[in-house]
């Protein structure tokens, strides 16, 4: 909004309005000295000496845009065509929040379905809502959502390679409810799967990379009467069976990586997908595709389940929000690129990255884990794993996230990604480096 000074007229008709003649007289209670005291200000820069001094300091960073940038851990650097900022930044629609006067927003409407139905063709579901704040909240949600339906059952199952950071968060939410968070290792369908588990959560893949075996997993939980969950790499799903194929009951997943920035963290997008018989327990809301007496499409809010839309001790969730420009970012990437550019993306990242593991694998004191990944993997490292990467970082080059960070007693231990983003050059820059600083 922009700011418009009060004129002299207005200034004189508001002293008028509350009964005082002058600016002085409004202030006469404090005393004259204390009325404009000098402030020991320098006498500032001009505009053009501020935006040198703030890309100076911006210089400073070490972004994906300034490095061989190997890190991953969550927050992923892939590539956004520059008509998904271009489109998403128009005055139509340029908002994050929700509409209030959903019938009137037609065109957020048709963006909300337009996610929906592609998202939900991407997961292999049913529908798809919008949205959650980030993945770890929507895999949260989803949680919460098998709890209400197996009210007594007192067990989460979730893989012991989860994000650690989503635990932490199942863990808060889960924490006013009388339910255990349980980790399991190896296949979902060896959980120890019992009557008191309300879910099955399945990484695809995990924190390291791995892509899990989901076979037989959704036929396992649903002998016990549990619901399964997958939480998925939406990018890898251009390439892999969907979690629905698989049989999953609910699907989430972080949109960040489809045509989104990292932003420092933030705001990153929670996606959320349910089978039909669930479609009436999801939180957020989902949007329908209708006709008006004169027979022309129009969109409709047709689900709304949360506190503010309805009584709260009725609501689904009382905590979940609507991530709107983030998801319409997600729309156009997805609409831009469509099935056949999603699959090169994901055949990409998945080539480079074995290349990369490769490389790496023949350096001297270096060993890629085992197992099948995508675009992440564990390498173990000759030396301190966070001591090489400060090494690196100072020559420009960022060679993954150290999992001493999460665990203190992997200190040798270094989480590599690569996406379509990373060149050859840059992956061999990496095994040279590795290489010299560990020599």
């Amino acid at each position: 909004m922009p700011f418009i000074a009060n004129s002299d007229s207005d200034r004189s008709a508001m002293l008028a309005a509350i009964g005082v003649a002058s600016m002085d007289e409004l202030f006469a209670d404090i005393p004259a000295s204390k009325r404009y005291p000098k402030l020991a200000l320098d006498p500032g820069l001009s505009e053009l000496e501020v935006l040198r001094e703030l890309d100076a300091l911006a210089s400073k960073n070490l972004g994906a845009d300034r490095s061989a940038w190997f890190l991953g851990a969550g927050a992923y650097n892939h590539f956004i065509p520059s008509l998904v900022p271009a489109l998403a930044g128009r005055g139509e629609f340029l908002t994050a929040y929700t509409p209030y006067q959903p019938e009137v927003s037609q065109g957020t409407l048709q963006a909300i379905f337009e996610y929906q139905s592609m998202a939900s063709a991407l997961f292999g579901v049913d529908t798809v809502n919008a949205s959650h704040y980030d993945g770890a909240t929507a895999l949260a949600e989803a949680a919460l959502m098998a709890v209400a339906a197996n009210p007594t059952r007192a067990r989460v199952l979730v893989p012991a390679a989860l994000h650690p950071e989503y635990k932490d968060v199942l863990r808060l939410y889960l924490s006013a409810h009388p339910v255990q968070l349980a980790e399991y290792e190896g296949a979902p369908r060896d959980a120890g799967l019992s009557d008191d588990v309300a879910c099955l959560i399945a990484a695809y893949p995990d924190f390291e990379g791995r892509i899990t075996d989901l076979s037989g997993a959704a036929e396992a939980a649903h002998a016990v009467g549990a619901l399964f969950v997958v939480h998925a790499d939406p990018i890898m799903l251009g390439l892999f069976k969907s979690p629905g194929e698989l049989g999953a009951d609910l699907v989430t997943a972080e949109g960040q990586a489809l045509g989104n920035p990292m932003n420092h963290g933030g705001p990153f997008l929670g996606m959320m997908g349910a089978t039909q018989k669930l479609v009436r327990k999801m939180p957020g809301r989902i949007v329908g595709q209708a006709a008006d007496h004169e027979g022309r499409r129009g969109f409709v809010l047709t689900l709304s389940a949360r506190e503010q839309h309805i009584r709260r001790e009725k609501a689904v969730s009382n905590i979940c929000s609507n991530q709107g420009l983030v998801m319409l970012q997600t729309t156009i990437y997805l609409e831009a690129l469509g099935k056949a550019g999603l699959r090169k993306v994901a055949q990409l990242c998945w080539h480079k990255a074995h290349y990369a593991a490769g490389q790496l694998g023949k350096l001297p004191g270096f060993a890629v884990a085992g197992g099948e990944f995508f675009k992440e993997f564990v390498v173990k490292t000759p030396r301190p794993a966070a001591e090489i990467a400060d090494k690196l970082a100072a020559r420009g080059v960022v060679p993954g996230f150290p999992l001493s960070r999460y665990y203190p007693q992997r200190t040798h231990e270094l989480l590599v990604c690569v996406t379509e983003m990373n060149t050859k050059a840059q992956i061999d820059l990496l095994a040279s480096s590795l290489a010299e600083v560990t020599r």
